[in-house]
């Protein structure tokens, strides 16, 4: 699996239905292009996010792969977990005001003008809170004593390998 070229944005939204907003995306994208929207508030950085991807695409490409949907494999990735439920708890949607990441994988350039028809640009919403994400990843201050939540995050992300 090849990324020609990755995209991360921020958002805020008020999200009205779940079910309406994954079918509006699914209607923008073409069949081997990505959207994948996750809970920004559980987004520690673009770098977590990035981390995320190659993981996923690695996975595919070693056929170790958890889900069957690239998408679906990086929100598993950036959420560091193995299982897909815990996965959408951590990161997945949910109705009413909320911050988004946009992950856009081999897409066209005019889509974050789609997205902004749908969602309020604002790509601050990727600086992580540290707080949230404490409690959001379980993170204790005796880990935060050695290193930061962000690499943490990413460390456990990369733990999956090593898990598998």
């Amino acid at each position: 699996m090849h990324i020609d070229n990755l995209k991360i944005y921020g958002f805020s939204a008020n999200i009205d239905s779940v079910g309406n907003v994954l079918s509006k995306i699914n209607e923008i994208k073409k069949d081997e292009e990505i959207i994948q929207l996750m809970d920004a508030d559980a987004i520690a950085s673009k770098n977590h996010v990035v981390h995320g991807v190659n993981h996923a695409v690695a996975a595919f490409d070693r056929g170790e792969n958890i889900a069957k949907d690239l998408g679906v494999e990086v929100l598993l990735r950036c959420s560091a977990q193995r299982q897909i439920s815990k996965a959408f708890k951590i990161l997945g949607l949910s109705e009413g005001d909320m911050n988004l990441c946009a992950v856009l994988i081999n897409c066209d350039d005019d889509y974050v003008e789609e997205l902004e028809s749908l969602f309020t640009r604002d790509d601050d919403v990727l600086d992580g809170d540290e707080d949230k994400l404490k409690e959001i990843y379980a993170i204790t201050d005796i880990e935060t004593e050695n290193m930061s939540v962000e690499n943490i995050i990413i460390d456990r992300i990369s733990k999956l390998i090593v898990d598998y």
